[in-house]
């Protein structure tokens, strides 16, 4: 179950799978949908509430720029940029200790990957990524993810998270191309150790009001 990382990246495949239509400034920035909008419909694959609202796009594509723009995008690159390279490999080393090496390099990779393939959705689904992206960046970006993420009891779960990125349609494409190339197992440990890892973002950065899914 090992993700490679060899893709082809248009400037619309990296606009959805983990960019996100976050929460707060984001939604604002793109006018999404009311609270009123954004039901919870059931639970997701992985746990937590399934998110029905549209996604903000101008936030991807800040996401996207952090990441190395279009051509070079990568999870651990965006992580960096937005966190700095010391505090990255503080959680890396964390993470290392708590999950062991292999499971979470196969998680930065998995979410490489989820995001070139959920952009390959959102292409053959017509969506386009602005060129202009919200005025997010560094710790500003990071608190969006994590607002993004966040569901209305306070919990952080991913499969929010790229509900919002993706809907939840695109998102649940995703999980069935990772199921069908790397297996079940893969696709669970990309959410749980995104899970763990936002929720250490949150508490690093101040919020300490976010709470661990259970999934972790």
């Amino acid at each position: 179950m090992k993700f490679t990382r060899k893709f082809s990246a248009a400037p619309v495949v990296l606009a959805a799978a983990l960019g996100l239509a976050f929460a707060g400034t984001a939604a604002a920035a793109d006018n999404a949908a009311p609270a009123t909008a954004q039901k919870d419909m059931g639970m997701n694959w992985f746990g937590g509430p399934i998110y029905t609202g549209a996604p903000a796009l101008t936030a991807t594509a800040a996401l996207v720029k952090a990441g190395g723009g279009a051509e070079h995008f990568t999870f651990d690159k965006a992580l960096v940029s937005m966190l700095g390279e010391k505090t990255v490999k503080a959680e890396v080393s964390k993470l290392n200790k708590q999950y062991g090496e292999k499971d979470v390099k196969n998680f930065i990779n998995g979410m490489t990957f989820a995001v070139h393939d959920g952009l390959k959705r959102a292409t053959e689904a017509g969506v386009k990524l602005p060129k202009a992206p919200a005025d997010l960046k560094g710790v500003k970006l990071a608190r969006a993810l994590v607002q993004a993420g966040t569901t209305p009891d306070g919990t952080f779960w991913s499969g929010y998270l790229f509900d919002k990125a993706l809907s939840h349609t695109i998102h649940n494409q995703v999980m069935a191309d990772i199921d069908v190339k790397y297996g079940h197992g893969a696709d669970e440990n990309t959410h749980k150790l995104l899970n763990q890892a936002m929720y250490d973002v949150a508490h690093a950065l101040g919020d300490t009001s976010v709470k661990l899914a259970s999934l972790h």
